[in-house]
């Protein structure tokens, strides 16, 4: 039966104030999913490969043991009993208390049994990913796909849904908004994107050549640890490591870690991952103090989470500004490398515009067409109308037609991305919701700083990260990924303003 533990979650009653109740009951919660992030962050970072096995079964259980705790009968009864009073629907314990009722009720219909088979088939399905990638052997992989499809098909279920499954898993990620509204603002950004992108191709790629050099990683490393230190990150709440693939993850209220990736031909791939990490990771650190131990104390939105690392990586970090401060420190890490490399051919030469294979590594135009492309696929893959044999085919089709280019083999296609080995379907969409809020959010951060282009001339972030924390950071998941873009910019999701920022930056001879 649902919820049936022999926690003492479980008990029938328990004397003392309600809330405090609930909330201790919720801090064990989070405690576990914690715990559960640092296996997950030692599997991906350390972790010997023949752990794999137990570590599933380790991850497994915790997750487990969470969700006994979100869905403790319990915690209905002091939801019950604390939506009477009238003085709770207000502020921070308002919020708390809607949260967690959203939580409780997803929680409940969901069977534990399927908890564990997740949490098992995505920690050795990340295993199998990786061998496959290397391997560039998408059968070895299928197996796994195949398997949790079928297992997040059937999450969609328990969940429930109003038009498609896909709706209930990308609510797990952007909550309170349908397929629909993606498809639908997903649409015109396309439309925008395609003419941009064919502007674009008409003139003259500008150089990089100057980035295909060999850098040496010790370098990277010491130029990627003084940004994001510079930026505002706090290596006594945190550390940089390298992974497979770049991620940020809480460990705990004071304890957010983030990785990154270098490559000796590919100095940029390694220093913007870091900045958009870091990005991700001024975000957790910022939340309220007052949310701290709750489920409030986390990214309101995988969207608004992508807009604080799409902001810091893509707007500022690479912008004439921030480089005007960089580039000297970095030509003295890479004096050869840089040797007579002007500022305005840096400028032009990181922000080059090209369709490319990679999504990680693509630039800020036609990123968002890799997004859309696997927000179509994935829909397609859950509903059953595209067998997961036909996936390679129907991924290299979407990138010829969407970017013009084919991938070569399996690694640079279809299994370049670890989101679907983590059976994260309804994910991938946050990364171009993520565009479209940094756009709005720095224009209202343009309006309210009149000063900010000078600041990052002179390395100067500081107002930024006030600005971020005041606006979005402290608010946890108080505010919706709706709530806040209204109340900072005044007015809905818009493409149009991330579009107004694309043909302001790369048409012709304008930008920052």
């Amino acid at each position: 039966m649902i919820g049936e533990t022999n926690s003492p979650c479980a008990r029938a009653g328990s004397p003392g104030d309600p809330l405090e109740e609930l909330k201790a009951l919720d801090r064990e919660a989070r405690l576990l999913e914690h715990s559960g992030a640092v296996l997950s962050w030692d599997q991906e970072v350390y972790m010997p490969p023949a752990a794999v096995e137990e570590r599933a079964d380790q991850l497994a259980l915790l997750q487990s043991l969470a969700h006994q705790r979100d869905s403790s009968p319990r915690v209905g009864e002091l939801l019950d009993l604390l939506q009477a009073e009238s003085s709770l629907q207000e502020g921070v314990e308002g919020f708390f208390l809607r949260e967690k009722r959203r939580s409780y009720e997803r929680s409940c219909r969901v069977p534990e049994r399927l908890v564990r088979d997740l949490a098992q088939t995505a920690s050795r399905g990340q295993n199998a990913w990786v061998a496959a990638r290397k391997a560039n052997d998408y059968d070895q992989f299928k197996p796994w796909l195949e398997r949790l499809i079928e297992l997040n098909r059937e999450l969609a279920d328990h969940l429930g849904y109003r038009e498609t499954p896909y709706d209930a898993l990308l609510d797990q990620y952007e909550p309170y908004t349908s397929t629909a509204e993606v498809a639908e603002v997903f649409g015109t950004l396309k439309e925008g994107l395609i003419p941009l992108v064919q502007k674009i191709a008409s003139r003259p790629l500008a150089d990089h050549s100057f980035l295909r050099h060999s850098f040496p990683v010790e370098g990277q490393k010491q130029l990627s640890q003084e940004v994001m230190l510079a930026l505002g990150y706090d290596l006594d709440q945190g550390r940089l490591d390298c992974s497979a693939h770049p991620f940020t993850t809480t460990l705990g209220s004071r304890d957010v870690r983030i990785t990154t990736r270098f490559n000796e031909k590919l100095v940029e791939s390694g220093l913007f991952s870091t900045i958009h990490e870091t990005g991700h990771a001024l975000y957790e650190l910022g939340v309220g103090e007052d949310l701290a131990g709750t489920l409030l104390a986390e990214g309101t939105s995988l969207g608004i989470h992508e807009s604080q690392s799409r902001m810091w990586e893509n707007m500022i970090g690479r912008s004439r500004a921030f480089w005007s401060h960089w580039l000297p420190r970095m030509a003295e890490i890479f004096p050869d490398q840089l040797e007579g490399v002007s500022l305005e051919r840096f400028y032009r030469g990181i922000n080059r515009v090209e369709p490319s294979l990679i999504r990680v590594e693509a630039d800020e135009v036609t990123y968002s067409l890799h997004v859309i492309l696997r927000f179509e696929l994935e829909q397609a893959l859950i509903s059953g109308d595209l067998p997961v044999d036909d996936l390679p085919g129907a991924w290299n089709q979407g990138m010829k037609e969407l970017l013009g280019v084919v991938p070569r083999d399996y690694s640079s296609g279809v299994l370049q991305d670890v989101h679907w080995s983590m059976g994260a379907f309804g994910y991938f969409p946050t990364y171009a919701l993520g565009n479209l809020y940094a756009a709005q959010f720095l224009k209202a951060l343009e309006r309210d700083l009149p000063a900010l282009w000078e600041g990052i001339a002179r390395g100067e972030y500081a107002p930024i990260l006030g600005w971020l924390r005041q606006k979005v950071h402290r608010h946890g998941k108080c505010r919706s990924a709706g709530e806040l873009v209204r109340e900072i910019t005044g007015g809905p999701l818009d493409s149009s303003v991330f579009l107004e920022y694309l043909w302001g930056k790369y048409d012709e001879e304008q930008g920052r």
